[in-house]
């Protein structure tokens, strides 16, 4: 009975934790890094053909975003995670499949010029659908045997459509243990979702800290300050460029563009346009109009029931197909661009940045959060110029920040949530925030909450039944992380994950008739002396 940390320890990306109950192999989470890698990650300590379930908190991609390499590698098990986040996964990880076989092609397409080897995609479009196969929807708030061993109930963590706390029992030698891991927690008093839901037993948590060294003042009206954004901007006849997460706040940023135009906020430019240049945003909009009676709050259903969407409004454009997405920097009135991804890092959003940033009439405005090393963190940090395209780009355009918007709880609604355990947990794990805030959040929640905290590192080891940590992880600097890192040089890695796999396989049927046995051994053998010969 243990639990291994080893995604976003003492980082605020790349979450995943494993989870081993007697013979089950269990991970929470699988999520991909984003911006600069702090420490070196332990890998998954078992063969990827030998995990048997997943559990995924969200359908963000520092959360899910490794489930199609984690395929690639052989695992064939099940994916529990709530509908909506089952459907925005969808999207997301062909999105990101994608992405990664574009980039792939991309830099191929110069390294065959200079004579440089070739490049891989960590994964393609395939590894992506085939793990699709895999999910198991949820509904909220019910008990699910996994197995024997394992039961799980997915809570709202009120930080994106379909977004949970997983609550899992783990029995081993006839000893149950409780534990909850927090996903994301959101801040609650969100446009659209519910507030997150508070759990109070658990005999050890898992939650994250990313606002835990922050506290927010009393979130302004949204509505307002982005029509004053709006106004100056187009008075200077400039766009105003919003590079947002295409699930979650692009939605939200339509609420308030909504409330806007409705409100008449900006009465001088009130027939201004808006347009969503982003097909992932596009089919991530429709699925929020699939599962309001799940996710929605009060007052957005309220407006639902009325014949009101919530997240359309006159002006409203989209963008899907390339052509489409070109035409709008030829636009010759003020508009606003919602395009992802929200970190600049990749996406057409930089498109839409090599046009504007070098325009002193335009605005770049940021509404989330800005991982260090970002592009986005750059332009947030002052930058004077930047390189997009292979073309070096100065900064004229204003860079502004929403402040206050985010899908995160700040350090006071952290510490509420998870003061509704009392005193019953043994232990609580801070992840998922920066190196110093890991540290410092779990001081502060041991102070005032009077439970042992702790903020583990990658390959930290725990033995639950003794409530002792059995092994240290590295405590090792990452070399810093270059731009295609995410990219392999070449396929042997797939070969050696696939000769693993074949490993696992063959350990679970043990036991099977001895004439499917050699049949089966035949059959390897032949493969093998073909590719001896």
């Amino acid at each position: 009975m243990r639990l291994e940390f080893l995604g976003a320890a003492h980082e605020v990306t790349g979450s995943c934790h494993y989870l081993q109950m007697g013979e089950v192999n269990l991970l929470v989470d699988c999520g991909m890094e984003q911006g600069p890698d702090l420490y070196v990650n332990q890998e998954i300590p078992v063969n990827a053909a030998e995990i048997d379930y997943v559990l995924i908190t969200h359908a963000h991609i520092d959360h899910s975003g490794l489930l199609p390499l984690l395929y690639s590698h052989g695992f064939r098990g099940k994916i529990y995670a709530t509908r909506a986040t089952s459907e925005l996964c969808n999207i997301m990880l062909k999105d990101s499949a994608h992405i990664q076989m574009f980039e792939a092609e991309w830099k191929n397409r110069k390294a065959r010029r200079a004579g440089r080897p070739l490049v891989e995609p960590m994964y393609d479009m395939d590894d992506a659908r085939g793990v699709l196969e895999h999910f198991v929807p949820c509904a909220y708030n019910e008990k699910i045997a996994v197995c024997p061993q394992i039961t799980v109930r997915f809570i709202d963590a009120g930080h994106l459509l379909g977004s949970s706390s997983i609550e899992v029992w783990g029995t081993e030698d006839d000893k149950t243990v409780k534990l909850v891991f927090s996903g994301d927690i959101g801040p609650g008093d969100r446009p659209l979702i519910r507030d997150p839901q508070y759990i109070e037993e658990a005999d050890y948590v898992v939650m994250e800290s990313t606002y835990g060294d922050r506290m927010r003042k009393h979130p302004p009206d949204y509505a307002a300050e982005l029509a004053e954004v709006c106004r100056e901007t187009f008075s200077r006849g400039g766009n105003l460029v919003i590079p947002a997460f295409s699930v979650g706040r692009t939605q939200e940023m339509l609420f308030f563009m909504r409330k806007i135009k409705t409100e008449n906020l900006l009465p001088e430019f009130a027939d201004f346009e808006v347009y969503i240049d982003s097909p992932l945003a596009v089919e991530a909009t429709n699925i929020f109009h699939k599962n309001v009676e799940e996710c929605f709050r009060d007052r957005a259903l309220d407006l639902i029931r009325k014949g009101i969407n919530p997240i359309n409004f006159p002006g409203l454009k989209v963008a899907v197909s390339s052509d489409e997405s070109k035409m709008i920097n030829f636009i010759q009135k003020p508009i606003v661009i919602i395009s992802a991804s929200g970190m600049c890092e990749a996406g057409r959003i930089r498109h839409h940045l090599k046009h504007n940033l070098w325009r002193s009439d335009s605005t770049v405005l940021f509404v989330g959060y800005q991982v260090p090393g970002t592009l986005g963190n750059h332009l947030l940090g002052g930058a004077k110029e930047v390189r997009l395209f292979g073309e070096t780009i100065e900064v004229k355009a204003r860079i502004a920040n929403l402040a206050g918007i985010s899908g995160h709880a700040d350090q006071e609604h952290l510490l509420q949530w998870v003061k509704a355990f009392g005193k019953t947990p043994k232990r609580v794990f801070v992840v998922h925030g920066q190196d110093h805030v890991c540290d410092e959040f779990a001081e502060l929640v041991e102070r005032e909450t009077g439970v042992r905290a702790s903020a583990p590192y990658s390959g930290d080891i725990y033995d639950l039944a003794a409530n002792a940590c059995v092994a240290r992880g590295s405590r090792e600097r990452a070399v810093k992380k270059v731009k295609d890192a995410r990219m392999v040089s070449n396929v042997f890695a797939r070969l050696v994950a696939a000769g693993e796999r074949l490993l696992a396989v063959i350990r679970k049927l043990e036991g099977r008739p001895n004439k499917e046995l050699g049949k089966f051994a035949d059959q390897i053998n032949s493969l093998c002396d073909k590719w001896d010969q």
